[in-house]
C-alpha cells in the first residue's frame, strides 16, 4: 500500500478506461459469403474487429471521394462501404441503404 499518496499505486483506482468509438449506424442483419466465411475460418479470424471499424467509421482502404460518401450516407442513409485487407485478401463490408443488411464479401463477389 502506498501510504504517502506522491505515487499512485497501480490498479483499478489509476486505470482509466479505454474511450470505444460510439456506433454511427445499425448493421441489421450480418451475412458473409461462403467465400470470406472459409477465408476468414481458414485463418483463425474473427469478422467482430472489422464489423466494429465499419460501424465506428473507420471505413479502412477505400479512396477519398467514398469516404467522403460513407460520411454522407451515414447522415442521409445511402450505402456504406468499408475495404479492408484481412490475412492478404481484399475484403469489402457493405450495409445496405435501408440498414436491413450488412455483407461481408469478396470484391470479385459484388
Amino acid at each position: 500500500m502506498n501510504m504517502d499518496n506522491a505515487t499512485p499505486e497501480p490498479g483499478p483506482a489509476t486505470c482509466r478506461p479505454v474511450q470505444t468509438p460510439l456506433p454511427l449506424f445499425r448493421l441489421g442483419q450480418i451475412v458473409a459469403t461462403r467465400g470470406v466465411l472459409k477465408h476468414l475460418e481458414d485463418h483463425g479470424i474473427q469478422a467482430d474487429p472489422y464489423l466494429r471499424r465499419h460501424v465506428c467509421g473507420d471505413w479502412g482502404k477505400v479512396p477519398p471521394d467514398d469516404a467522403l460518401a460513407n460520411g454522407r450516407a451515414v447522415k442521409h442513409g445511402a450505402r456504406i462501404l468499408s475495404s479492408y485487407e484481412i490475412a492478404g485478401q481484399r475484403v469489402w463490408i457493405i450495409t445496405e441503404a435501408d440498414r436491413s443488411v450488412t455483407t461481408l464479401l469478396f470484391p470479385s463477389e459484388y
